[in-house]
């Protein structure tokens, strides 16, 4: 029997219905005692500031608003705890992108008080989870913030993530698509989660459930939001996207796929990438280190479909040089990133190999 506990750790509650932002404070009156919220703000999402305003209102609560600076950097963690202090806030309200969310969970953990979060897309499985990740003012990966505790609360308006550009779902199905893979991979080998222990059979079923609504329903829903219809399928992929992917990674686990990802965007390449797209890209990798020809395959087909990268010329780097490969490899192999969490050792020269041949394959198939 492992040393390592099983835990699962989860939001307190997640919600998803179209037309919640402008409900916001009957569902975070809860959790705020003190009636005064700091609500981050994407830039797309101020216009709406008077109905914001009006939601929070009508439960008798106050809200101060503040746009997002653009990074989640120290910087602007520091900027917007000034602004919560000032107003005497006692929760914090996070609108917008994966990026959005981390500084408010950021702010929300330095400050210890409640948070809740409102992602405006489906892009990514950030929102559930008890971590910020951190950039630096410039846009490089800075580091991995753990947290306390998950969200209190999770609030998804599924008529405005439907609405957002089909990228960015898409780009959440290429993160979701990666759960299962990481959290067998870190099965196999034992790993323990940045949940604290390992995983266990409800964050198994959860990251493999990812795996199986995706390939069952991600094409439908990809082209019901392309042509913006939010059908079952659509929503089903949200909550896929948001939900168990999120509580699929932090109960599972991460392994090469997100190694991969943080190698390439922590040097500085691929700027033009989402974070679900190179994690796409990620996964052909890790599925090639482990030689699983007949899931590499489906996951190639699957990313086709999505308009995912599979190459290496997909993510803007065709012309790379051996040395810099090298150094994304070195980089993604650190000891103390998710690489450690695959079940056989992989060194960089096996990791620049298996990069080369990924998107050879990809290429050619």
């Amino acid at each position: 029997m492992s040393e390592y506990p099983v835990v699962l750790a989860a939001p307190s509650r997640y919600v998803q219905q179209p037309g919640l932002l402008n409900d916001l404070g009957r569902w975070c009156r809860p959790f705020c005692p003190g009636g005064s919220v700091l609500v981050i703000a994407a830039p797309h999402i101020m216009p709406r500031a008077a109905a914001l305003k009006a939601g929070f209102a009508r439960e008798g609560m106050k809200m101060e608003l503040a746009e997002f600076g653009g990074e989640c950097c120290n910087a602007e963690i520091s900027r917007l705890r000034g602004a919560m202090l000032r107003a005497c806030c006692t929760m914090v309200v996070g609108i917008g992108g994966g990026k959005v969310l981390d500084t408010a969970k950021a702010v929300a953990h330095f400050q210890q008080v409640p948070v809740a979060v409102a992602p405006t897309a489906a892009s990514s499985d950030a929102p559930c989870s008890a971590l910020a990740v951190l950039y630096t003012a410039d846009g490089r990966l800075d580091r991995y913030l753990p947290l306390t505790q998950n969200p209190q609360l999770v609030l998804a308006d599924s008529e405005v993530i439907a609405a957002a550009p089909p990228r960015l779902l898409a780009a959440g199905m290429g993160d979701a698509l990666a759960t299962w893979y990481e959290a067998r991979a870190c099965a196999r080998s034992r790993a323990v989660c940045s949940s604290g222990g390992v995983a266990g059979a409800a964050a198994l079923a959860m990251a493999r459930g990812c795996r199986d609504i995706l390939f069952a329903m991600g094409e439908t829903a990809l082209a019901d939001a392309k042509a913006g219809r939010r059908t079952g399928a659509v929503e089903q992929v949200i909550e896929v996207n948001l939900y168990l992917s999120g509580v699929g990674f932090e109960n599972g686990g991460l392994a090469a796929a997100h190694a991969v990802n943080n190698a390439f965007s922590g040097v500085g390449l691929c700027p033009g990438v989402m974070h679900g797209e190179l994690v796409a890209f990620g996964l052909l990798v890790q599925l090639t280190l482990e030689q699983d020809d007949e899931e590499f395959a489906h996951v190639l087909r699957f990313c086709r479909m999505a308009g995912l990268p599979c190459t290496l010329a997909d993510i803007g780097c065709g012309q790379l040089g051996p040395e810099m490969l090298e150094l994304v490899a070195e980089k993604a192999c650190d000891a103390s990133g998710p690489m450690k969490n695959m079940p056989f050792a992989v060194t960089p020269a096996a990791l620049c190999e298996a990069i080369r041949t990924a998107s050879t394959r990809a290429q050619g198939e």
